[in-house]
C-alpha cells in the first residue's frame, strides 16, 4: 500500500542540492531564502563576490547552508567551470533555479547591437548552456530535477512610452518558449521545467519603475493595486523545486499581482 505523503512532506527539501544564478540580491536571493527554509542545501553565484559573501551571510544568519561562486553567465567558460564547482562541491544537483539576468533601456532604432548581445547572451543563451550541462552531467542520471526558470510578464509582449527594451523583451519571451522546449524534451528524464513571470517587484533592476509617480502608476492598473514584495516570490519556487509540483512541467507562472489577466495590459 502506499502511503501518500503530506503537504508539509511534500514542500520538504532537506536532503536537495540547489544551484540559484543571480541569487546574491533581489529576487534571487528571496528564492534562495525560500528553499533554504524547506530544507535545501544552496549554491549561489552572481558576477560580484562582496554581494555574494554579504548574501551568503545574511543566508547563513538564517540557518541556512550555502556555497557561493562568483560567475559571469555570459561567458561560456565560466558557466561551465560553475557545473564543475557545484559538482565537485554538493556531489549532486537536483535543483536549478536560472535566475541571472540583464536588460537594457533604449528605443529599437536606438539599441546597440553590443547591447543586444549582453542581455540575450545572459538572460537567454546562459540558461541553456547551464541547463543543458546540468541534466546531462547530473539530473539525466539521477532520473529527477527541478529546473525553474525566472522569465518575465515582459515575455508576454511589448510596452508603450518610455519603457523600451526590446532585448529584454526578445530574451524573456526566449526563455518562455525554452522553458516548454525543455520540459517536452527531459519529462522522460523524471525532470520539470517551469518558468516563473514575475511582474513588478522592488529590485536594482525595476529602480526605475518603484520611483514615487511611476510606481502609484502601476499599482493603480493591478487587479491587486500593489507590485510585489519580499515573500512574492516564495510559494510559487518552492511549488515548482519540491515534489508538491512534480506533475506540472511547462508551465509559465506569472506572480505578478494580476497584470497578466488585464485585457490589453
Amino acid at each position: 500500500m502506499t502511503t501518500t505523503r503530506t503537504v508539509q512532506q511534500l514542500h520538504n527539501l532537506q536532503g536537495r542540492n540547489a544551484l540559484i544564478t543571480g541569487g546574491s540580491r533581489g529576487l534571487g536571493l528571496q528564492m534562495a531564502h525560500a528553499l533554504g527554509e524547506a530544507g535545501a542545501r544552496l549554491l549561489i553565484t552572481s558576477r560580484k563576490q562582496a554581494e555574494l559573501d554579504a548574501a551568503a551571510s545574511e543566508l547563513r544568519s538564517a540557518g541556512h547552508t550555502v556555497d557561493v561562486l562568483a560567475t559571469d553567465g555570459r561567458d561560456d567558460a565560466q558557466v561551465l567551470a560553475l557545473v564543475d564547482h557545484a559538482l565537485a562541491t554538493l556531489g549532486h544537483i537536483d535543483i536549478l533555479v536560472n535566475n541571472s539576468g540583464a536588460t537594457w533601456g533604449a528605443p529599437a532604432t536606438e539599441h546597440p547591437m553590443d547591447a543586444w548581445d549582453k542581455v540575450m547572451d545572459l538572460n537567454a543563451r546562459s540558461v541553456f548552456l547551464l541547463s543543458r550541462e546540468v541534466v546531462k552531467r547530473s539530473m539525466q542520471a539521477r532520473n529527477y530535477g527541478r529546473i525553474v526558470n525566472i522569465s518575465s510578464i515582459a515575455a508576454l509582449g511589448g510596452t508603450v512610452g518610455s519603457m523600451q527594451a526590446a532585448a529584454y523583451h526578445a530574451s524573456k519571451g526566449a526563455v518562455a518558449t525554452l522553458t516548454k522546449a525543455l520540459a517536452c524534451e527531459w519529462g522522460a528524464h523524471g525532470i520539470t521545467v517551469n518558468a516563473i513571470l514575475p511582474g513588478v517587484f522592488p529590485s536594482k533592476m525595476a529602480k526605475s519603475l518603484t520611483e514615487p509617480g511611476t510606481l502609484e502608476h502601476i499599482e493603480a492598473m493591478l487587479p491587486l493595486r500593489h507590485v510585489g514584495d519580499d515573500e512574492g516570490l516564495k510559494g510559487a519556487v518552492l511549488l515548482l523545486a519540491s515534489d508538491a509540483g512534480k506533475h506540472i512541467t511547462g508551465v509559465l507562472l506569472p506572480v505578478d499581482g494580476g497584470a497578466a489577466a488585464v485585457v490589453g495590459a
